[in-house]
């Protein structure tokens, strides 16, 4: 840490000398004067005199301890006593070696000895204690949480591994807290009071923390972590913390979740643990109810998928794991339903965990980014197989894709899917890009720029899962569409339940007040179709004409 001071080097430190002689005052003055601002008291009462004016711009103290007015120990005493002043850094000026021992407990930091006889060796131990003052205060500095004062992510690991090192037998839970939904706890009550909740939840942690032998830290925004010995359960805990807000804070209905990785595997690195108490945490995200949970072997199991998924993707694609399957769309207002389009969907067929459907793998890709690798492969893979159906069969059938609000975000979209498309050598129009309504509910302003530049470049837009409950009615005159695809969850309930057809009847006329043509997935049976088709639905899509199917046998729907 010495280190750190070579980028203070060409600053001059303040150094105050306080002795009732002259002589002594004058014979340190010369030896310091060179490297150092030199300031001088001859007494207790004038050396605070001048600690009140410098403050912190004093690297140091050489302090006599026999002094007129005011010794040298009422000096230590009364700068102990100061938040700023207890941290200078004080070297004692003594001949007597008795008094080294009490100098020591009232915090002096080294001794020099009477008389000034060697300059070398006094240089020396002033610029070592002000190098070990200023890394102490660098380390201070970021050890701890500026808002909260638990300490850092950093050095929580640090001493959370001290500790493991010292006790390496004594069973250890690591646990993460979080404040469900904080952001609206900001936007509903105000920073001030949001951040006020964050000390309290923090001085809750660190003083259970200090009663089970434990740390505590606020690792970022709401989350913090503690890493204890282990205990039977953490009910009382949790409602400490609650207690806590609710009577210190206008904060009411406080929903906080813990994740707990209990007796942690010290084999594993401690990052590892939190991030399986993390796990856990997450895994009652959304909970109304639970608000404890821990990781287990399920979990474990579900983590170990994720991560070889994560490690796999890229030699999938190339080694044609990936599999674009197709799913047909039929216009039914004519009396013989006619083929007018696919579905592109994904599936992986992996050498360990055999055929998966999607949904065991977007929502992962989404969160980690790994999705717009996935859905370029698919777009290229869709777009080509445009082009081959054309020409093998002399009819164009437009397939739609899927693009995910993360690959909205990418500033270069619209040029990549241009690329593809005119690259296998296909009318852009062919290419229908699927954007769930969802999406359109975030950040709306640029996606809605984001699609109009796809429009004007010949794309259709679908909106998908119409109805799912995001979009206002006023943000559908807004958005640049030309299809609208209906949530198949419609569907479940289409013959039994009234409201569920009332439903798909309003959406059709919201359809047609937008001169925009409809798409009902999710159709699975005969009646389901005829009710639809009655409506005024034109495309069907579902598994009533068939699920999604490998290229080569939606080959059949072609030839009819």
């Amino acid at each position: 840490m010495g280190d750190q001071n070579i980028y203070l080097s060409n600053i001059k430190r303040s150094v105050l000398v306080v002795d009732d002689e002259f002589i002594n005052r004058e014979i340190l003055g010369g030896i310091l004067e060179d490297s150092y601002e030199v300031l001088y008291a001859e007494d207790g009462q004038k050396a605070l005199q001048v600690i009140e004016e410098q403050g912190p711009l004093l690297s140091l103290v050489l302090l006599d301890l026999r002094m007129p007015n005011m010794d040298g120990f009422e000096v230590m005493k009364q700068m102990q006593q100061d938040v700023v002043f207890k941290n200078i850094p004080i070297i004692v000026l003594t001949s007597d070696e008795s008094a080294e021992i009490e100098s020591l407990k009232m915090g002096a930091a080294d001794f020099i000895k009477k008389p000034y006889d060697m300059p070398e060796k006094i240089m020396a131990r002033v610029k070592r204690i002000i190098a070990l003052y200023e890394d102490r205060m660098i380390i201070q500095s970021t050890e701890k949480d500026e808002l909260t004062g638990l300490l850092s992510k950093s050095y929580f690991f640090e001493y959370a591994s001290l500790q493991d090192r010292f006790h390496p037998n004594r069973s250890m839970d690591a646990l993460t807290v979080n404040v469900s939904h904080f952001h609206l706890y900001n936007e509903l009550y105000g920073v001030q009071e949001g951040n006020e909740v964050l000390k309290i939840i923090a001085k809750e942690m660190e003083k259970f923390a200090n009663a089970h032998e434990g740390i505590a830290c606020r690792s970022e925004g709401d989350n913090f972590y503690l890493y204890v010995a282990h205990q039977a359960g953490y009910e009382v805990f949790l409602d400490d913390v609650i207690a806590a807000i609710t009577g210190d804070t206008t904060v009411h209905n406080t929903q906080i979740r813990i994740g707990i990785n209990s007796e942690v595997d010290k084999s594993e690195s401690l990052e590892m643990s939190f991030e399986r108490a993390r796990m856990a945490g997450d895994s009652i995200r959304e909970s109304q109810k639970e608000k404890i949970a821990f990781y287990d072997a399920k979990m474990r199991q579900q983590r170990m998928f994720e991560e070889t998924l994560i490690r796999n993707i890229v030699d999938a694609i190339i080694n044609g794991e990936i599999l674009v399957w197709y799913q047909p769309k039929y216009n039914v207002e004519e009396d013989t339903p006619r083929l007018v389009g696919a579905e592109a969907l994904v599936r992986w067929n992996h050498p360990k965990y055999g055929m998966l459907s999607p949904g065991r793998f977007v929502s992962l890709f989404e969160e980690n980014g790994l999705i717009q690798v996935m859905d370029e492969y698919i777009w290229g893979q869709a777009a080509a197989q445009v082009k081959t159906w054309k020409e093998k069969f002399g009819v164009t059938i437009p397939i739609s894709v899927n693009v995910s609000r993360i690959d909205i975000m990418d500033e270069h979209i619209v040029e990549t899917i241009c690329n593809i498309a005119d690259s296998a050598g296909i009318d852009r129009k062919d290419l229908h890009l699927e954007i769930t309504e969802s999406a359109y509910a975030s950040d709306t302003e640029n996606l809605v720029d984001i699609v109009a530049q796809f429009q004007k470049e010949g794309f259709v837009i679908e909106m998908d899962d119409f109805g799912s409950g995001y979009s206002s009615l006023n943000m559908l005159t807004v958005l640049p569409i030309d299809v609208l695809k209906v949530d198949m969850r419609f569907m479940t309930n289409l013959m039994e339940d009234e409201k569920s057809l009332r439903m798909m009847e309003l959406i059709k006329e919201i359809a047609d007040f937008l001169n925009v043509p409809m798409i009902a997935e999710g159709v699975e049976e005969k009646e389901q179709m005829d009710i639809l088709k009655k409506m005024g639905y034109q495309m069907i899509q579902g598994y009533y004409f068939s699920k999604p199917v490998p290229k080569e046998e939606f080959e059949n729907f072609i030839k009819g």
